[in-house]
């Protein structure tokens, strides 16, 4: 027997259906950590000409005030499992709601890019096992009925807060400094902390003593660090036309290749890749990635489309994508309510419907589109949203055990951040590759002799044939780029059609189970 199943069987069996004194409480603790952490992946997105400016970096140093976030958070959701079966549910989210606190007060109070970069890289890691313990935590202290609409707020925040994050931030930084993008997570994160701490007193938790898996630890950090650096860079750098970038994916490649089969075969793993043997949480989270992954490519790629092509500011591409977020907030509650009445793979599939129907629409637009026609195909996507994260999360929580769920969430986030990432990634590459494609062959089609282009020229420069020269290749660039991303929509509508085959894969029954509950004390 080893020293973590004596110690399993040495806890006392944590009680079913422990309820905080104050419900309406604790979950408005436990949402507003999450949204606060799911904020700051978004945040500082649009501020960093203005913290480079002020601390005295490139724009390719300012770069890592994202990157250092992404890769020490991708590094840390893996692990969720590992802490929680050491620390226990409730103490873990206090210590990294906490040091999430004080890792944000360091970052506005940073005087240099270096600072700045390793305070973000703290923030980053310690906020890894917040999203998912928040999910085992609200789904413990609900009654069976009312677990999906949990499930459904912790849905809303996930949708609502990147959206918040630039328009937030920007306004922040217009308005005040930007250290204050990150000096507002100070009382929020303490109000949070000293409610859920408070109210969660007494609860049963299940505890372990791991023994720490130093070979998968090392292998995970190595591995995850160089592909994330990896896609970050990739665009910049010209991809595998770059030494750094080959280097890179090597380290990638056999780093979590080693990982994979250590995991697998290890008798304690650091991160438990043998959830995957269950079929809904296989299927749940292979859906759940694919769909992320559309889903935040559009994210991306339609703010970027309307400053680059239609000349939109940062704040009004804000205002245009912001639309998306109005549905689901507003259905909410009813999906949370009524959602399980239905097959959950029905409901599922009807919101990739509706989301790919709505990238069909954008692959329809063209540089004419007015600002009321962006935000209402950004609104009517919001509908696909409130019906996608409920239950694609209730599905792949369904058939794990309790003392399973805040470890299963923490690896499906983790995966479906990578997902994000890479979509981050191929999206931008591939818009920009299609671009050039498109702008070559449409430049083919004129003749610098042609009479009616020499005229054209002319117009456009005002008599200077080089300004309309200029001014001609512009236009076709803008026209490329539009013919780009129309292709772009067009392939990510396809894409969510073919994720509703993935959630067919699973199997009912879909009602998530209480983490901590009496089933928790089971052992493996």
């Amino acid at each position: 027997m080893s020293a973590t199943t004596a110690n399993a069987e040495a806890a006392p069996a944590p009680q079913a259906g422990f309820r905080p004194p104050n419900l309406a409480l604790t979950t408005l603790g436990l949402a507003l950590a999450s949204f606060m952490q799911v904020l700051d992946t978004t945040i500082a997105n649009v501020s960093l000409p203005t913290i480079s400016g002020n601390l005295g970096g490139s724009s390719s140093q300012a770069t890592w005030v994202i990157t250092s976030f992404a890769v020490s958070n991708a590094i840390a959701l893996p692990l969720t499992g590992f802490f929680t079966r050491k620390f226990g549910e409730r103490r873990l989210f206090m210590w990294a709601t906490m040091l999430f606190v004080i890792a944000s007060f360091l970052c506005g109070l940073a005087n240099s890019m270096g600072l700045l970069v390793t305070a973000r890289a703290l923030q980053g890691f310690v906020a890894g096992p917040m999203y998912p313990v928040t999910q085992a935590l609200l789904i413990s202290i609900y009654p069976p009925h009312k677990r999906g609409q949990a499930i459904a707020l912790l849905a809303m925040v996930t949708v609502v807060a990147p959206i918040a994050g630039p328009i937030l931030g920007g306004w922040i930084t217009d308005n005040y400094s930007w250290e204050w993008i990150f000096f507002i997570n100070i009382p929020i994160g303490i109000f949070a902390c000293l409610v859920v701490g408070n109210q969660l007193r007494g609860r049963p938790e299940r505890l372990e003593n791991p023994k720490m898996d130093y070979m998968g630890l090392a292998m995970l950090v190595l591995g995850v660090a160089a592909l994330q650096i990896m896609l970050d860079l990739g665009n910049d750098e010209d991809w595998f036309n770059s030494t750094k970038i080959v280097v890179l994916t090597i380290i990638a490649v056999v780093a979590l290749t080693v990982f994979v089969i250590w995991e697998l075969t290890e008798r304690d793993p650091i991160v438990n890749l043998r959830l995957f043997r269950h079929r809904n949480f296989a299927a749940g989270t292979a859906a759940m990635v694919l769909a992320y992954a559309a889903f935040f490519s559009i994210s991306l790629l339609v703010p970027l489309w309307l400053q680059r092509n239609l000349g939109y500011t940062s704040i009004w591409a804000g205002l245009a994508t912001a639309p998306i977020g109005i549905l689901p907030v507003l259905l909410t509650p009813f999906v949370g309510l009524y959602a399980a009445r239905f097959d959950l793979r029905l409901v599922a599939s009807a919101a990739f419907i509706v989301m790919a129907f709505t990238s069909f629409i954008r692959s329809g637009f063209n540089l004419d589109v007015d600002f009321n026609h962006v935000a209402m195909v950004q609104l009517w996507q919001g509908l696909g949203v409130a019906l996608f994260f409920m239950p694609v999360l209730t599905i792949l929580l369904s058939d794990l055990e309790p003392h399973e769920i805040a470890a299963g969430s923490g690896l499906a986030t983790f995966v479906r951040t990578l997902g994000g990432s890479f979509a981050a990634s191929l999206t931008t590459w591939a818009w920009s590759q299609r671009s050039t494609i498109h702008h070559a062959q449409l430049t083919e089609h004129i003749a610098a002799n042609d009479p009616a282009i020499q005229q054209t020229v002319n117009t456009l420069g005002n008599g200077d044939a080089t300004r309309g020269a200029l001014a001609l290749n512009q236009m076709i660039s803008q026209q490329a780029a539009q013919l780009g991303f129309n292709e772009m929509l067009h392939l990510i509508g396809i894409l969510f059609l073919v994720v509703t085959v993935f959630v067919w894969f699973a199997k009912p029954p879909f009602s998530a189970k209480a983490a901590g509950g009496a089933a928790a004390a089971g052992g493996h």
